[in-house]
């Protein structure tokens, strides 16, 4: 968002009715708020009325860390909300070509155990309901030729992550000098920093043709967890332990997640710069710079 803001875009952001003030308050100042909940259809409506969009980033979501989440909230707010948002668009655009672009945003769970070229197979709740939500956003391109491109990123990591997700809870570990207990770590996963994720947002938005595609954001390279742990241990000069297999894999966990990444470069001319290296010194330092 902030990127839009700095090149001089006029930004309307919808915020939910009990999302957190701090969330709220640092929005770039001149990002307009719509408040409206996605459930409640003629609150959408009004919003993308209001808001008159050219391009729309859908990624409000509920239980992207959470894989405990009530199935019928993950129904109702996931896939319900994108049809709201969808049928809203289609029906301020009727006769109009006001609507550029849709970028929906996936998951890369929704390929589950499968590779990305061989289809789809979630295995967790949040999963299926993005299946669900893909599935919509490709149906209102079929029938109604809306202009609708989902993105599904990997494993992304950056500053403001929630702070039990893997590589953020590593960090603060190392840097408090204490022990690190884990599963054993065997699981890969394609690791991708947040700017990298905003810039192929932003060309999935750009790119001409790719409407009706699903588009990979990843490196199309896969690193295990335990790796990751191990090269930030030894990046911080961590002198606690990396307790591997102190915890066991969460139930159905998905040994192995990479990205097609080469595809979406064709498609888009979008690839992700930053090394896992660069990356991981860049989370490090924003963790020295801000401990708490």
């Amino acid at each position: 968002m902030r990127q839009l803001a700095d090149a001089g875009a006029h930004i309307f952001a919808g915020v939910a009715p009990d999302e957190a003030s701090e969330r709220v308050a640092a929005l770039p100042e001149q990002v307009q708020r719509l408040v409206f909940d996605l459930r409640d259809i003629g609150a959408v409506r009004s919003a993308v009325a209001e808001a008159a969009p050219r391009i729309v980033f859908h990624l409000a979501a509920v239980g992207v860390t959470d894989s405990g989440v009530d199935p019928d909230v993950a129904l109702i707010v996931n896939a319900g909300g994108t049809l709201h948002l969808l049928e809203a668009i289609r029906e301020h655009t009727a006769g109009r070509e006001n609507v550029q672009r849709v970028v929906l945003t996936g998951t890369c769970y929704e390929y589950g155990a499968r590779e990305a070229a061989e289809g789809l197979d979630p295995f967790n709740i949040y999963a299926a309901s993005k299946v669900a939500a893909w599935a919509f956003g490709r149906m209102y391109w079929r029938a109604y030729d809306l202009p609708v491109v989902t993105v599904r990123p990997f494993q992304v990591y950056g500053p403001g992550q929630p702070e039990h997700t893997l590589i953020p809870a590593a960090i603060r570990t190392a840097l408090a000098g204490e022990d690190f207990p884990m599963t054993p770590g065997e699981q890969k996963r394609d690791f991708i920093t947040l700017n990298d994720v905003v810039a192929g947002m932003l060309a999935a938005a750009q790119a001409p043709g790719v409407e009706g595609h699903s588009l990979d954001l990843g490196t199309g390279r896969a690193c295990s967890a335990r790796e990751i742990v191990e090269r930030i241990w030894a990046m911080s000069d961590a002198r606690g332990d990396i307790l591997a297999g102190a915890l066991p894999y969460r139930p159905g966990e998905v040994m192995h997640l990479v990205a097609d990444a080469d595809r979406t470069t064709r498609l888009t001319g979008w690839w992700a710069r930053v090394e896992l290296e660069d990356g991981l010194r860049d989370m490090l330092s924003w963790y020295r710079q801000f401990p708490s």
